[in-house]
């Protein structure tokens, strides 16, 4: 049993199970009864989401390739992860990587300049059992 980070739209791996998407806004231009059979999501939790101030500090820069400010960016977002729901939702979900499989996912291309990055560091540091 374990997680998946994944990015939403590309097709689902074996045994991935429910797919989570951490997003801000669903897919432009899909209807809501498509989201599962289009690979996007199952289940929608915006509130893994970096705030809509956050998204365009990260797109900004992954835009200029700027590390700095993208650090930065995985500074902020660590601290909206710490507040409120979410550090009991990111609780939840490591707990359930040892019972069953799921995935968590985001429309980026690049991980690595990605909040799902950092989602799957927060998972680790809570002990999830992280498939890649």
């Amino acid at each position: 049993m374990a997680v998946r980070i994944v990015r939403l739209g590309e097709k689902r791996q074996k045994d991935e199970g429910l797919r989570i998407g951490t997003v801000r806004r669903p897919p432009r231009g899909v209807k809501k009864s498509d989201f599962a059979k289009r690979d996007f999501y199952d289940v929608w939790m915006p509130i893994l989401s970096p705030s809509a101030e956050l998204v365009k500090q990260a797109l900004a820069a992954q835009a200029n390739n700027d590390e700095p400010a993208w650090r930065g960016f995985v500074k902020h977002f660590r601290t909206e992860m710490k507040e409120g729901d979410a550090t009991h939702l990111l609780d939840m979900l490591a707990a359930l990587s040892h019972q069953t499989n799921f995935s968590v996912g985001c429309y980026c291309e690049d991980e690595k300049h990605c909040h799902r990055s950092v989602l799957r560091a927060l998972l680790k540091e809570r002990g999830a059992q992280i498939r890649d």
